[in-house]
């Protein structure tokens, strides 16, 4: 069973990604704030997690921040996802140490495929 971690503030694009994630076969658990998401991330020890940039609270990027500080999360595969774009937020989040990036709105094929790629199933 590989466990997938959403996260994001936006009912619809959770409810997308939950879905997206759920027909591309992985077990999917959801997110709507970084404070959530860390909880949810040492209970469940997800095999990957697609984090929203922007969330109330702690922002994604103090989530990855964190993640990486601890030694039993510092390879786990984060997607980071963006509804900017814009080349310093992608920076930062590679600098923080996220796997890959994507930005909304967003090719789900493509998605999936970075996905499956960071998990090594496809």
């Amino acid at each position: 069973m590989t466990k997938v971690l959403v996260v994001d503030d936006e009912p619809n694009i959770l409810l997308s990604l939950e879905f997206l994630m759920e027909q591309a076969g992985f077990t999917v658990f959801t997110a709507e704030d970084g404070e959530t998401a860390l909880q949810k991330i040492h209970e469940l020890d997800p095999n990957l997690v697609l984090l929203d940039i922007s969330l109330p609270g702690i922002s994604g990027f103090d989530v990855l921040a964190e993640l990486r500080e601890n030694e039993r999360f510092q390879h786990l595969p984060v997607i980071m996802l963006t509804a900017h774009g814009r080349e310093v937020e992608r920076e930062k989040g590679m600098a923080l140490g996220a796997d890959d990036y994507i930005t909304k709105p967003f090719s789900t094929q493509a998605l999936v495929q970075k996905v499956k790629n960071l998990l090594h199933t496809g």
